[in-house]
């Protein structure tokens, strides 16, 4: 597990000098020699590591414990050119996870003066996160299911998780690049400028949010460039290896988490809209335009904003925080609990309503999408249903003790956990230290979604059990 550790390591060594590269093409020379050091260090991190020999595969557990150190120590790294820009240690740290974890989150007052290359930092460092998430969390899904299924994972790959992850790296990352390439051209095209154009669509592509004005994409003023943003959130929140299936158009449109996704997308922004209308009294042309952005940076967990959340009525903030909790599709760069468990667990309630009027001995069919259901695919959606809804529980609890608004503080952990970005004001930069740790944490574990970290705090699980090679 080490060697693989240490690979990693390298990888973030090499990104880490685009920003380097950023810095000293603005003459910031400080904040290059932080990227410098930083770089420096992974790059040592990955040699000595990678010279350690290892087994050709790589078990589930240890893929978790990979992912989850990696999601800690970069920010921890990380946090060192982010205070080159001025922010105290704990608003850096809070900084460098929201970018890493695709969150979005920000304590900071104002973005607007600080440095091109400080906003590009954290923006990139989104970007590649976003991808490093699909890249691992493929590891995870390299096995018999729904979820392999329908993301085309053949059976000669489900036993290899090296082999199968790299292969399917390698689709991913030119999927992503060509996203990402497409989002650029297009922001362009339509006025935003360069600066703009990439720091927008690195945000956009990773679902992440962040975002080089105070505005978000309020800052537009309405327009075509906020529409083309979501779009490619839209399309980023579906899992990328859709996107290199060799099936029909047709089969892809079948797809069961992105009909899921267009359907409760459609659904919210719908509710949101005579919201706005109705309790917030905008035009209903302004209502029409806010709303699906809303409902779309909502669901895609993007985190984008196009007004002040803070002013949003309770009705349309309860929508908006189960649209946040339910998030994208397994695969994505989404967070969230996911389409495609959401579905299970819908369809695990109609088979339940469904046996209450068949006789006892009847068997039903536990199919969904052409595929059969296994009970331990149940059990595991089930699990991670509760352990979401568990974190929530126990982080909203000190926001509550120390006396902030109900609605708002459940917004902001939702907003956390499911990695969306999304605030009602909450977080700023007069959150006690403690509520940061808080969201620290959540951002944290709803990125990998609980379960890494759990393996990773039971070392039992994985510490020294590895099973044999035949």
């Amino acid at each position: 597990m080490g060697k693989y550790f240490g690979q990693l390591s390298l990888v973030v060594a090499v990104l880490t000098l685009v920003p380097l590269a950023v810095a000293l093409g603005y003459a910031e020379f400080g904040l290059a020699l932080r990227y410098a050091v930083v770089a420096a260090a992974m790059a040592v991190i990955g040699m000595l590591l990678a010279r350690i020999r290892a087994g050709s595969r790589v078990q589930p557990n240890e893929a978790m414990v990979l992912a989850a150190l990696t999601f800690l120590i970069t920010p921890l790294l990380m946090t060192y050119p982010m205070m080159g820009a001025g922010l105290s240690f704990d608003d850096a740290l809070f900084e460098a996870i929201s970018a890493a974890t695709t969150t979005g989150l920000s304590t900071l007052t104002t973005v607007e003066d600080k440095s091109p290359v400080f906003l590009f930092a954290r923006s990139w460092m989104q970007w590649y996160g976003g991808l490093g998430v699909v890249v691992l969390s493929l590891a995870l899904l390299m096995r018999p299911g729904i979820t392999a299924k329908s993301l085309a994972v053949t059976e000669e790959v489900t036993d290899d998780l090296v082999g199968g992850t790299k292969a399917y790296a390698r689709r991913v990352v030119i999927i992503y690049v060509i996203l990402t390439s497409i989002g650029i051209t297009a922001l362009l095209l339509a006025g935003s400028g360069l600066f703009n154009a990439v720091v927008y669509t690195l945000a956009a592509v990773s679902t992440g949010g962040f975002a080089p004005h105070d505005a978000s994409l309020g800052h537009f003023s309405g327009g075509i460039i906020p529409w083309l943003t979501i779009l490619t959130c839209l399309a980023c929140a579906l899992p990328l290896a859709l996107y290199g299936r060799r099936e029909r158009w047709r089969a892809f449109f079948q797809d069961l988490q992105l009909r899921g996704l267009l359907l409760l997308s459609l659904f919210v922004s719908l509710a949101l809209s005579a919201c706005l209308y109705f309790y917030m009294q905008q035009p209903w042309d302004q209502a029409l335009f806010h709303g699906p952005l809303l409902a779309l940076s909502a669901q895609t967990t993007a985190g984008f904003a196009t007004f002040n959340l803070g002013e949003l009525d309770p009705v349309s903030k309860l929508i908006t925080i189960l649209s946040m909790a339910v998030g994208g599709g397994i695969g994505s760069t989404a967070g969230g609990i996911k389409i495609l468990r959401f579905i299970i667990l819908l369809r695990l309630v109609q088979l339940t309503l469904v046996k209450t009027c068949l006789p006892p001995h009847a068997v039903l069919d536990q199919r969904l999408g052409g595929h059969r259901l296994a009970d331990d695919q149940i059990r595991q959606a089930l699990l991670l249903f509760l352990l979401f809804f568990t974190v929530i529980a126990f982080s909203w609890l000190p926001f509550l003790m120390l006396g902030y608004d109900p609605l708002d503080a459940l917004f902001d952990v939702v907003s956390a956990t499911g990695t969306v970005g999304l605030s009602c004001g909450v977080v700023g930069p007069d959150l006690p230290v403690v509520l940061k740790a808080v969201l620290c944490v959540n951002m944290l574990m709803g990125r990998l979604e609980i379960l890494a970290w759990l393996v990773i705090l039971y070392p039992r699980t994985w510490f020294g059990n590895r099973v044999e090679e035949s």
